[in-house]
């Protein structure tokens, strides 16, 4: 796909003509709009919003060597490999790549960058690792079961025999029966930018995102319900899935903007 085919993609106002599918993510990040991305989730607020949730978590559970397979622009690779964890960084969309590598060479840190699918993934990730991070909402980017099955076995498959999976999505429960609503405090926290979604449909929500400048981006989902991909996770084998609303675990009655799963392959006898 060119640029060209990229920008006008990007510019279509009503996707009710073509029913979404995962590969459409390319075509979504574009080159203006990755170059915009840190505006939108503002890495100091970001640190603020999640703390230390992801490192605290991955050392508590003796987790060193990281695959994060949604690297974005950058951020929790950089901020896993400052805490001195042995990280690998892959994604999708070589614009974002490109954009990763050079926040972490700005801040002195080389990225092992690895373009790939996660439907493939182990055709060009060749290592085995305690843990993947697949975080930033990225995951329900793949809008048919059986492309969210493929990539769930290639994250188990990529993963040591007591690997974790670290997955977050957004609370699209409360966004399909309830409609948006969005305390903007975790991840989109950049200031003067406006995100949320345009189009919400069971199987579709389409969000916008516009800049100071006038500039406006859109990006697809497929709103996956909370016990939907707990259960997934555990039907492609994970043994056990802990689940967290805004970084905690007791979140009880209040609705949450994000989820955050842990998923265990570790063999869990029944007795246990």
């Amino acid at each position: 796909m060119t640029l060209e085919d990229e920008r006008n993609y990007q510019s279509q106002g009503d996707v009710a003509e073509k029913p979404p599918e995962t590969d459409d993510y390319q075509a979504e990040y574009v080159e203006g709009f990755v170059d915009k991305w840190d505006d939108l989730i503002d890495w100091d607020a970001r640190g603020k919003g999640e703390g230390d949730f992801f490192i605290k978590e991955l050392k508590e559970r003796g987790k060193n060597r990281i695959l994060d397979v949604a690297t974005g622009t950058g951020y929790h690779s950089v901020k896993l490999q400052q805490n001195g964890f042995e990280v690998d960084s892959a994604d999708g969309s070589p614009n974002m790549l490109a954009k990763a590598f050079n926040n972490a060479k700005s801040q002195g840190l080389i990225l092992r960058t690895i373009h790939a699918d996660w439907r493939w993934l182990n055709r060009d990730v060749h290592n085995k690792y305690d843990a993947i991070i697949c975080l930033g909402n990225s995951f329900t980017h793949l809008f048919s079961e059986n492309d969210r099955r493929k990539a769930l076995a290639e994250f188990y498959s990529a993963l040591r025999h007591d690997g974790i999976l670290i997955l977050d999505q957004r609370n699209y429960d409360v966004i399909l029966d309830q409609g948006f609503k969005t305390k903007h405090t975790f991840y989109y926290a950049g200031e003067n930018v406006k995100a949320e979604p345009d189009i919400i449909k069971d199987n579709l929500v389409r969000f916008s995102y516009e800049f100071p400048d006038g500039e406006k981006y859109h990006l697809k989902f497929f709103p996956l319900r909370k016990e939907y991909t707990t259960k997934l996770m555990k039907e492609v084998g994970f043994q056990q899935v802990t689940t967290y609303g805004d970084f905690k675990e007791t979140y009880g009655q209040d609705d949450p903007d994000y989820y955050i799963h842990i998923a265990e392959k570790a063999y869990i006898p029944e007795d246990d």
